[in-house]
């Protein structure tokens, strides 16, 4: 049944990517200086969860790979990396810059001028969900270095800019932005489609059951692109000539359960704290969330720093929030109450 599994991970980079013409056009745009040997602007890719955000920015920077022999390209998960010194390491470990570098004793300067030093091809570094990252100012490492080029991944400019200091908020306001909207259904079906063609022997599953996923998933492509990964595997397992519906139900909420489970592994030490005090006593407003967890850790962030962890973890459907900002609660997202499969 599974023709290429590849095309059914979240990760996959397609050779085309559908309804996100405007936005690789202006991405182009904006890294073209590099083709020439000259450097490229900052650009600010925001939009809510599932848009293509990372997709569209490793599509990109893969097709400028592929013009230009002299271009690098480095990933950074700043969720994963959210201190400044794994970002600065990881990227030096990927140009290949960290033989004699010590975890633990190597002051950030050393990893700096490490990049300042570095006379390789001119590279583009995604940094992927960059407002996660507890010391903003490896964005203005980066961006004094010119050989370096650096697309800015975030769900909201605004988050991303409360968390920086004044004189890189003015760089980055004047920086390229691309804004991703949420998918519609149709949008969402031909996304489907591609990967169902691609992926999967021909059909294994109906154009209309492909309508109903996009239905689901409510404008979230990862969320989609899961529902027919985890119900082509189920299927696949149990020797289904084809998808059944009844497969495809219980696949959209695997798919929901797989996506929270991995959100909630990604949360760093700080956040983990914070959503278990809104496990333990929520709804709870954001006051008490932060006194509580002043209790409960040796070095604690700021309010507003606490603030940037609830709106993510709202975003990322961990955490849902009721009334004003004022009055404002967070609780757990009753995850029954998400878009059913029809």
């Amino acid at each position: 049944m599974i023709r290429d599994a590849r095309v059914l991970r979240a990760g996959f980079v397609p050779r085309e990517v559908e309804h996100r013409d405007a936005e690789v056009n202006h991405l182009s745009s904006v890294l073209e200086p590099i083709t020439n040997g000259e450097p490229a602007d900052t650009a600010i890719v925001t939009g809510p969860s599932g848009t293509g955000k990372t997709c569209i920015s490793k599509f990109v920077t893969e097709r400028l790979r592929e013009e230009v022999l002299d271009v690098e390209a480095i990933y950074v998960n700043c969720w994963r990396n959210y201190t400044r010194f794994r970002t600065l390491y990881q990227i030096l470990d990927e140009l290949g810059a960290t033989i004699d570098i010590h975890r633990q004793s190597t002051p950030h300067d050393e990893l700096v001028d490490r990049l300042q030093q570095h006379d390789g091809p001119r590279t583009v570094v995604i940094l992927d969900e960059v407002d996660q990252l507890e010391d903003p100012s490896v964005i203005y490492d980066l961006h004094s270095l010119p050989q370096f080029a650096i697309i800015c991944i975030a769900n909201k400019e605004e988050e991303l800019f409360s968390r920086v200091d004044d004189r890189l908020v003015s760089r980055l306001r004047s920086s390229e932005h691309v804004r991703m909207d949420k998918y519609h259904d149709e949008q969402l079906y031909d996304i489907l489609s591609a990967r169902a063609k691609w992926g999967l022997d021909e059909d294994v599953i109906t154009d209309d059951q492909l309508y109903r996923i996009a239905d689901a998933a409510a404008g979230d492509a990862r969320l989609a692109i899961g529902i027919l990964r985890t119900a082509a595997g189920k299927a696949d397992r149990e020797n289904h000539e084809r998808i059944t519906d009844d497969i495809l139900l219980d696949a959209a909420e695997d798919a929901r359960a797989q996506i929270k489970q991995k959100s909630l592994d990604s949360l760093t030490p700080h956040q983990r704290v914070v959503y278990d005090i809104v496990r333990e006593y929520g709804p709870v407003g954001p006051s008490e969330i932060h006194e509580r967890y002043t209790e409960d850790v040796d070095d604690p962030r700021t309010k507003r720093t606490i603030r940037t962890y609830l709106s993510k973890m709202e975003q990322y459907n961990l955490l849902e929030a009721e009334g004003t900002s004022r009055d404002r609660e967070y609780s757990l997202v009753d995850s029954a109450a998400a878009s059913p499969m029809q």
